[in-house]
């Protein structure tokens, strides 16, 4: 259970980041907390934001090595709307190479199994994986 005062924490930095107010004190004052409570929760607590939420995952894929295969992938990924966020790639070995893509998947359409399904359609993709994080 969030201590009483956890809403009022959120306000004034809400009430800092808007600079409607231009100290803490004065944002303290505002929403009726102390200087203490706010210095003690302020790192701890954020508002919950549409932006502040991401849809996040990583996927394992296996590629043919031929030349374009990654950027492929990777165009696929983009046309969908998913951002990436690092890559992975190992050395090939027996003509295939193992890819590990991090992804932002907040703006794209498609649900994980359209994507995926797009994805296994591209023939040098032997075999991909898809990891959510919650």
């Amino acid at each position: 259970m969030l201590p009483k005062n956890i809403d009022k924490v959120i306000q004034a930095k809400q009430l800092l980041e808007n600079h409607e107010v231009d100290t803490v004190t004065d944002a303290v004052l505002k929403v009726g907390i102390s200087r203490n409570t706010y210095y003690k929760y302020k790192d701890l607590v954020n508002a919950y934001t549409q932006d502040s939420y991401k849809r996040q995952a990583v996927l394992h894929v296996v590629l043919h090595d031929e030349p374009g295969s990654l950027s492929t992938v990777l165009t696929a990924l983009s046309d969908m709307k998913a951002s990436v966020l690092t890559i992975s790639q190992s050395l090939p070995v027996a003509n295939k190479a193992a890819v590990t893509v991090s992804l932002d998947l907040s703006n794209m359409k498609e649900t994980d199994n359209e994507m995926v399904m797009k994805l296994k359609a591209i023939p040098q993709v032997t075999t991909i994986l898809l990891d959510m994080s919650e």
